[in-house]
């Protein structure tokens, strides 16, 4: 048993699963799939995933496989785990391609049955593509020019090769595609949204890897409103990893929204208000801010601006009208999670975290030399909220020092050079953080 193995069942043996998950995850290049297998097995069980259980419980017995290694693949990435998927799958892929005789009963030569070699290349690469590596999709899916279908396979070169960076191969990828079926048109429209809006934001050329706001106006159509002053030269490249937020911090993000509505020539003439508390705080304090009437959202009102502090925590009910646009409507969100994006990706977005702790919520506070103080949450209603936020100073920080400058007249001439191409389209979800990576924190 190896050390990371050992740390595994360490996990499971205090009823973590969660940690046992982690372990694999950081030791998934140290283990084979033989000794993952039945690892991956007990963490199933003891949080009741039975199909994930089962297929990986029979990879011990069908070891070398193509079908149980597809199976068990396969159930990797319905349960959330497709860094378990990719070895099992690329292993299924190699032995469907070039499959291996095997001695039958009396000697005789038999093959095993095994799924179509699409069919495993399509789920490597969604499994690729669900962990974010999706230069080795393109590659893998490059590598098997062959047996691929128009759709999905094709489709899914291009997708991540736009999720790479790699926008000329996503071009001529989808413009050598036929029409889409209806299966696939709404795909095949966004792929198009992407790059047209892609065209906008590089008139000079291809986004830089590090240009985050760039990237994050091609992939999801929204603005975004500051970068973080902290860790770019560590890898943050403009995000959070985890933020500890404040009224100044929210102040500072309507007066950035501001700026925006003035660069794109937008006057809304309501404010909309969504029924979570930290939402309606918002949403009222922008309304004094901006001086404009505030009204409960109700879906396909037209020229008003939708705030939300967090889509996350959003009504599931409301999500289907968000998604969709009346004319003139502006969604904005707050802290946009770029490591669970929300189910609507929002016009304009004042930041990219990881976690926030918003700053009404409990809190604990170090002091240096005393013990740490543990503030409650703050009970008080959306309106007093708002009347803070309002009072709020929205100087920016001044961050670490190492950080390119976020300027106003950066983001002012920005979003005049894309306006014609913003808030055009459904506000689709977008899992991926692209071509822009930050460090991430389980």
């Amino acid at each position: 048993m190896t050390d990371r193995s050992a740390k595994v069942r360490e996990a499971l043996h205090d009823g973590d699963p969660a940690a046992a998950i982690r372990e694999l995850r950081l030791g998934a290049h140290e283990l084979g799939l033989a000794e993952a297998a039945p690892l991956v097995a007990e963490i199933a069980a003891a949080v009741g995933f039975d199909d994930l259980a089962r297929t990986a419980g029979a990879l011990g017995d069908a070891p070398g496989t193509a079908g149980a290694l597809y199976a068990y693949g396969y159930a990797c990435i319905e349960r959330g785990v497709p860094f378990l998927a990719v070895p099992a799958l690329a292993e299924a892929l190699r032995l469907a391609v070039e499959p291996a005789p095997s001695r039958g009963l009396f000697g005789r030569v038999r093959r095993q049955p095994a799924p179509e070699p699409q069919a495993i290349l399509a789920e490597l690469a969604v499994a690729l593509e669900d962990d974010e590596r999706h230069a080795e999709a393109v590659d893998v899916l490059e590598r098997h020019q062959g047996i691929l279908r128009d759709w999905p396979d094709r489709y899914l070169l291009a997708y991540n090769a736009v999720m790479s960076g790699d926008l000329d191969r996503a071009r001529r990828t989808l413009d050598a595609l036929p029409p889409a079926d209806r299966d696939w048109r709404s795909a095949a429209d966004r792929l198009h949204r992407v790059l047209d809006r892609a065209a906008v934001a590089g008139q000079a050329g291809p986004p830089d890897h590090q240009d985050l706001r760039a990237w994050h106006f091609v992939l999801t159509g929204g603005l975004l409103g500051t970068l973080s002053p902290y860790g770019f030269t560590a890898g943050m490249t403009g995000r959070y990893a985890y933020l500890g937020d404040s009224y100044d911090g929210c102040r500072r993000g309507l007066d950035r929204l501001r700026l925006i509505l003035d660069a794109a020539g937008l006057r809304p003439r309501s404010v909309s208000l969504l029924p979570d508390r930290p939402s309606r705080a918002l949403g009222l304090a922008a309304a004094r801010l901006f001086g404009l009437p505030a009204e409960p959202y109700r879906q396909g009102t037209p020229d008003t601006l939708v705030v939300a502090y967090d889509l996350n925590e959003v009504d599931e009910a409301l999500v289907p009208g968000l998604r969709a646009r009346a004319a003139g409507e502006v969604l904005y969100e707050h802290v946009t999670c770029w490591t669970s994006p929300p189910p609507v990706s929002a016009d304009v977005s004042a930041l990219l975290v990881q976690f926030a702790r918003a700053p009404w919520d409990a809190a604990t506070r170090y002091v240096p030399g005393s013990e740490p103080l543990e503030e409650p949450a703050d009970p008080r209603p959306a309106e007093e909220l708002a009347a803070d936020i309002c009072a709020a100073d929205p100087t920016p920080d001044a961050g670490d020092g190492d950080t390119p400058p976020d300027l106003d007249e950066a983001l002012a001439a920005f979003t005049r050079a894309v306006r014609g191409r913003w808030l055009t389209g459904p506000r689709d979800r977008v899992r991926s953080s692209g071509p822009v990576r930050s460090s991430r924190f389980d």
